[in-house]
């Protein structure tokens, strides 16, 4: 479950799930990939170093987007990320 979620709805969480509101909620990935990655966040695993910014700027999009909080290790791990990626931008939009 998300950092945050756990006072919500069943139905906030399936919405959470199947997430298609913004472009890259949903993200295609090899069945190696997905099973690597698992439930860890960045303080955990990192996509190979060419994706790390649309990876980093992706997760920040979301944490935003579903108001979801970050451990001091994820947030660490975010900005270490950021800060080599100046010219990656998070944009998203609030879900209600």
């Amino acid at each position: 479950m998300p950092s945050g979620a756990a006072a919500w709805t069943a139905a906030r969480r399936e919405a959470y799930a199947n997430d298609q509101g913004a472009p890259n909620s949903l993200i295609a990935v090899s069945g190696s990939s997905n099973r690597s990655k698992a439930d860890k966040d960045p303080a955990d695993w990192l996509p190979v170093p060419a994706d790390r910014c649309t990876y980093t700027a992706d997760w920040v999009a979301d944490k935003l987007r579903w108001n979801l909080t970050a451990d001091a290790a994820e947030r660490d791990a975010l900005t270490r990320l950021a800060e080599t990626c100046p010219a990656a931008t998070v944009t998203y939009e609030q879900v209600p």
